[in-house]
């Protein structure tokens, strides 16, 4: 420090050489100014940093090794001939003083009071180390044969249990020895994966983009894109799965349906090939047909042109009760369906013979000029 100040050369006139010896006697100061104001106390101040991390006592904080403090110096004791100093300081967080001195057995610094060690020690026996051999042992080796050869035989028990761990040592360092060819290896697959993240960062920007999102997206997996088809009221089956469900469901149906069931397709297929066919008349008698009567009634045309009515009074139903429960008989049905098919010939006609139903038949002739004005 005294090097980078500004030299003093000025004496002043009654400065004695002789009686003063230096500048410093004359002002009867000491070189080291206000760090020996406790010199007489045998206390010097000094700058002293921090060896080890610690916490304070006095307000709990912890402080760092290499905080340095102005501290008090003093001789305490002698390890042989190597003096102990002893260390005063102020924390600089609180009012609480720490005292650490020198310790020359250990060659490290023990705290006196004001603070805790944070113990971040490295125990070498602990972590299965080779430990230094003490100057004690070392003496007892050179002087001691028996125990020379005692701890030669330790030694290679101790050699040939950890020979496995060297040799798996070895080979992990030999897969390493060819660092060029590893390098390579390893920065090619970094470039194929850096690849692959950038496509798929450039997919995530599109969809975001197209979608308005600000927010990071996930990879995607199968089960995110079948829900995804649920929620946009799609199928997450694909064309040919349909189809093959279908098949099935039709495979394994019943060919007999239910009276309700046939009747009602019969009656679609009925009115599907009426309209096609353009006949309202067909239409009509088609419909009146489905409910069933005693009486039936047949129209005719006679020579003269005009239409003649007659009621055709049949017996009476033997079992009227099954002809209440099901009025739509699917072999009425069918005789009707065979004489609408029938219409554009002149005449059709069902008989009781024919149909073997008793109780129902149908008489139709018409022309074919005047079959529309009849309805």
């Amino acid at each position: 420090m005294g090097e980078r100040k500004g030299v003093n050369k000025y004496y002043p006139p009654d400065f004695d050489p002789a009686k003063h010896g230096s500048i410093n006697g004359y002002w009867k100061t000491h070189p080291l100014r206000e760090r020996a104001r406790k010199l007489s106390q045998g206390i010097l101040i000094i700058r002293f940093e921090m060896p080890y991390n610690i916490w304070c006592d006095g307000c709990k904080n912890h402080i760092g090794m290499g905080v340095r403090y102005n501290a008090e110096k003093s001789k305490v004791g002698t390890y042989y001939t190597t003096p102990i100093y002893r260390f005063r300081m102020k924390c600089h967080l609180c009012v609480n003083y720490i005292e650490m001195q020198t310790d020359p057995a250990t060659c490290d610094y023990v705290i006196v009071s004001g603070a805790q060690r944070k113990e971040e020690r490295w125990d070498m026996a602990e972590n299965e180390q080779i430990l230094t051999t003490e100057h004690s042992e070392k003496e007892k080796l050179e002087t001691d044969a028996m125990y020379k050869l005692d701890h030669g035989g330790k030694d290679k028990e101790k050699l040939r249990a950890a020979i496995p761990s060297l040799n798996e040592l070895q080979d992990h360092q030999s897969g390493w020895k060819d660092d060029f060819q590893l390098n390579s290896t390893l920065r090619r697959k970094f470039r194929t994966e850096k690849k692959v993240i950038a496509e798929e960062v450039e997919k995530d920007n599109a969809v975001r983009l197209r979608t308005g999102l600000s927010i990071p997206l996930l990879p995607e997996r199968e089960e995110d894109k079948k829900l995804a088809s649920l929620l946009t009221l799609q199928s997450p089956d694909s064309y040919d799965d349909r189809q093959q469900s279908k098949r099935q469901q039709i495979s394994s149906r019943s060919w007999f349906s239910t009276p309700s069931s046939t009747a009602g397709g019969a009656a679609g297929s009925l009115l599907q090939k009426l309209g096609q066919q353009g006949r309202g008349a067909a239409v009509a008698k088609a419909l009146s047909s489905t409910i069933p009567s005693s009486h039936v009634l047949v129209r005719r045309k006679s020579e003269n042109g005009k239409t003649e009515n007659s009621e055709n009074s049949s017996s009476p139903d033997p079992n009227p009760a099954a002809a209440d429960t099901n009025p739509r008989d699917s072999s009425s049905f069918t005789n009707n369906v065979n004489a609408i098919k029938d219409t554009n010939t002149h005449s059709c006609t069902t008989s009781e013979e024919d149909n073997g139903i008793a109780g129902k038949s149908l008489v139709a002739d018409y022309s074919d000029s005047d079959s529309g004005s009849e309805v």
